[in-house]
């Protein structure tokens, strides 16, 4: 199968979620035998901070503007068997109107930022989609699910809505040394936004205090300058995707902190979840609705809400803390790699091509369970 993708990026993971997603579920079409071509606008702060410019998975097209791409995507995606859309493309909208006057290809929207989406349109169309065009596509996947889904259905008019989750590639994250500029009692890895900020103050700041002899790691871009950090807290603006393991495999434990807007939702595990756990990482995390889809709490992970619940946490025994990260490991290499989700990407397009809407497939889920239970 020959798929197109217009996406924000895969070259950079640099102030963003979507590369790293990205590349474990391409890499694992590939896997599959499928054909891969990702258009990726070439940015300026991108281009500085690029992690490579090809790739031996996909066919990697880095162009300056849509003017000059526009005759060669096209002819391209024409000959797709399926193009999809990702939020934040730049000039996503604009591509999606070219992209859905094609007959050939199923046309797929990505949205890996879908509360955001839907609360930023409740004002307006945006530059990477509009409110007419929710509709227009035969798939719209979501990075959160829940009752998402049902709204994008039943509000926006989305055709087919599915939840299409971050994941980890166990080929790249897994445990390595550990390495002494990262070694900490507890790492977080996150860009900087507002709407999550006062719980890294809560959750990350106050333990600092709270712990002077314990050691923290914050990896994350955006921080406003002249910030004073407590004394035992590291920062480091950018880990690149290939030292993730190693900041990993250096921390006692890493933190989840989840952005309010995700987290009104529910059902929105970071990428940065699997990875870690991958790793064998013991993750502390916030809670948000349907946690306990993706993992079991205090089982394979520790939810908190106050610093003091993070301190109780780090003061755990070193066999305590590897029970959990062994058990979270386990269940990550089981379900949330990016071979399960190109296996689920596959099914969602099937029944696109069949037309079934989230409501049709909790129906059918309905019945078979009655027909396994009678």
């Amino acid at each position: 199968m020959k798929i197109t993708i217009f996406g924000l990026t895969i070259s950079s993971s640099w102030g963003n979620g979507h590369a790293t997603p990205y590349r474990a579920i391409v890499r694992a079409l590939a896997r599959r035998g499928h054909q891969v071509t990702f258009f990726e606008k070439d940015v300026e702060y991108y281009y500085w901070r690029r992690d490579f410019a090809q790739l031996d998975y996909c066919k990697l097209v880095l162009y300056s503007s849509w003017e000059d791409l526009r005759r060669k995507a096209l002819a391209e995606t024409s000959e797709s068997c399926a193009v999809i859309v990702g939020s934040y493309c730049p000039d996503g909208a604009r591509i999606a109107d070219e992209v859905l006057a094609l007959d050939g290809p199923l046309h797929i929207f990505y949205d890996l930022d879908t509360p955001i989406t839907l609360a930023n349109m409740q004002h307006g169309d945006l530059d990477y989609l509009r409110r007419d065009q929710v509709g227009a596509f035969d798939l719209y996947l979501s990075f959160t699910g829940g009752d998402i889904l049902r709204e994008l259905e039943g509000r926006w008019g989305a055709r087919m809505a599915r939840a299409l989750y971050g994941c980890v590639d166990p080929e790249v994250h897994a445990r390595v040394a550990m390495l002494e500029k990262y070694r900490c009692d507890l790492s977080y890895m996150g860009t900087y936004a507002t709407d999550r900020q006062h719980k890294v103050e809560e959750l990350f700041v106050r333990p600092a205090r709270l712990m002077q002899t314990a050691s923290f790691v914050l990896a994350g871009s955006l921080y406003p300058r002249g910030w004073v950090w407590p004394s035992n807290v590291k920062r480091f603006d950018h880990v690149a995707p290939g030292a993730h393991p190693a900041l990993y495999s250096s921390s006692r434990a890493t933190l989840n902190v989840t952005r309010d807007g995700m987290a009104r939702g529910g059902y929105c595990p970071s990428g940065r979840f699997f990875e870690a756990a991958a790793c064998g990482t013991t993750i502390i995390t916030d809670w948000f609705e349907g946690l306990d889809t993706f993992f079991h709490p205090e089982e394979e992970l520790i939810v908190v809400s106050h610093a003091e619940q993070v301190k109780a946490a780090l003061e755990m025994t070193d066999a305590e803390l590897h029970r959990v990260a062994l058990r979270a490991k386990e269940r990550t290499l089981t379900e949330h790699t990016g071979d399960a989700r190109a296996e689920e990407l596959s099914r969602y397009m099937e029944e696109a091509r069949r037309g079934e809407s989230v409501a049709s497939a909790e129906a059918s889920s309905r019945t078979s369970s009655l027909e396994v239970a009678s």
